[in-house]
């Protein structure tokens, strides 16, 4: 918009007619389910563009809104980028596929599974072997409160400071879920990132952070040695980025 030099600005519009983009409502579980299984598809093929993948580790799953015991996950040796949503694998909390034409993973879904069953409030899991994540890992550290965006997970990400091997035991499944307790995050000690969310979105956005903010902590500690962000701040900043509607 160009005005004339000195000429009155136009108003202001009213804020009712602004657009914000809000998660959509659904009329029925089966609109809700399409949702779900295309959100999950477009985050796995996402994934994929960001080379997350390593063989056939990483999942990401969502709870299905009908079946809640059950949950849509990617096929086992598919790549992340040929995803469809007609390929995506329904299993029970047991690994068990109840739709679809795939194997699943059985060492991950068992994690994901128990994240699932401890926390009914999470829809989705996500978990990968992406290069920072693994490297941060190695460390056995937390992310530090060096950026905006690491404070979304400040006192809200937890680690995990085992390592057993390849998961495929519940009860395994079940001290990880322990320790993430109400977090949106864990860091698995010498192995990966986890990120949960109330929508896929969510949680794949979390792991998207998740992974950069490691980055950005690995390269600044390479470089020097970090300012952290002071307690206060670190909250306050949490309280503003870190909810599930803003990821």
């Amino acid at each position: 918009m160009h005005g004339t030099p000195g000429a009155t600005p136009p108003p202001p519009l009213p804020t009712d007619r602004l657009r914000f983009a809000m998660p959509p409502m659904h009329d029925s579980v089966e609109d809700e389910r399409r949702h779900r299984k295309e959100r999950l598809a477009g985050a796995l093929r996402l994934f994929g563009r960001y080379g997350f993948e390593d063989g056939v580790s990483g999942h990401i799953t969502a709870r299905d809104p009908e079946y809640s015991d059950c949950f849509w996950v990617n096929p086992f040796g598919m790549p992340f980028g040929h995803v469809t949503v007609s390929d995506l694998v329904l299993a029970n909390s047991d690994g068990q596929v109840v739709e679809g034409r795939y194997h699943v993973n059985q060492a991950a879904f068992t994690v994901h599974a128990q994240v699932h069953a401890a926390r009914p409030d999470v829809v989705a899991v996500a978990h990968c072997h992406s290069v920072h994540g693994r490297a941060l890992s190695a460390l056995g550290d937390l992310l530090d409160p060096i950026t905006q965006e690491s404070c979304a997970f400040y006192e809200d990400h937890a680690l995990y400071d085992t390592y057993s091997g390849v998961t495929v035991d519940a009860e395994e499944g079940r001290r990880i879920a322990g320790v993430l307790g109400s977090g949106k995050a864990l860091v698995l000690r010498n192995h990966g990132l986890l990120t949960v969310g109330d929508s896929v979105d969510a949680a794949a956005w979390w792991f998207l952070s998740l992974e950069r903010s490691c980055q950005v902590q690995l390269t600044a500690r390479a470089a020097g040695r970090p300012v952290l962000i002071e307690h206060r701040q670190a909250v306050a900043t949490r309280e503003q980025l870190g909810g599930d509607l803003v990821a």
